[in-house]
């Protein structure tokens, strides 16, 4: 193996001899959100030079849920919980040589536009291999997206420090009951692998809560709700 698989191996492996792993599920409805991005993607790309994806939308949210129950963004070091008043977001990169996970700094005060720039910038930066230890280092939090590769569901293994991870999967069109009538709508299943030591049930199904909440209606967003 070379080195990077090496490290990647060792830790996830410390993760799950350490850590009290437990995964908790939700679904979201990305109706709202994908026409929003219809809508305004044309219009984005032209003022930003960015593309509007939907990760910039679950760095947000994440980073509000982050905020709303700050445990999730916590990390027990010895016999003390850290807290951090800051969120850095990690987001899993696919390179030829394994998985990386460079951080987005202070996701709490960066807007869509900021988001989408500096993923292009870092996934640029992994294809060619010029990740830098210090574009890796610091994150509080990760999200993994298995659904470009049709993940219908998965449990994402939490990156130590760290002490937990968002897994975005597959968009598949469901049969859902909206306003008591079924229609067909765009579903996403979320899946957050969390250190039970840490965070109780109860943080762990509020923060996946408002995640959903953010998602199905993104202008909670601009409302702060």
């Amino acid at each position: 193996m070379n080195r990077m698989r090496t490290r990647i191996a060792e830790r996830l492996k410390e993760s799950q001899n350490t850590y009290a792993l437990l995964t908790t599920f939700q679904e979201a409805d990305m109706h709202n959100l994908m026409q929003m991005r219809d809508e305004f993607k044309d219009e984005f790309q032209k003022k930003h030079g960015a593309k509007l994806g939907f990760m910039s939308a679950f760095v947000k949210a994440a980073a509000v849920a982050l905020v709303d129950q700050p445990v999730v963004n916590a990390v027990i070091t010895g016999s003390d919980i850290v807290y951090r008043s800051y969120v850095d977001i990690s987001v899993a990169v696919a390179t030829p040589k394994g998985l990386v996970t460079p951080v987005l700094r202070n996701c709490e005060t960066m807007s869509f536009a900021d988001i989408e720039k500096q993923i292009a910038a870092l996934g640029e930066k992994a294809r060619k291999g010029q990740i830098s230890l210090e574009d890796l280092a610091g994150g509080t939090f990760t999200i993994s997206n298995g659904g470009v590769y049709g993940s219908l569901m998965g449990t994402p293994i939490v990156n130590p420090p760290q002490s937990a991870i968002l897994g975005m999967h597959a968009i598949n069109k469901k049969a859902v009951v909206v306003n008591d009538q079924i229609v067909i709508r765009p579903i996403m299943y979320l899946a957050l692998t969390y250190d039970h030591r840490l965070i109780d049930g109860r943080e762990a199904v509020t923060f996946l809560r408002k995640i959903k909440s953010v998602i199905e209606d993104p202008r909670r967003l601009l409302l702060e709700l």
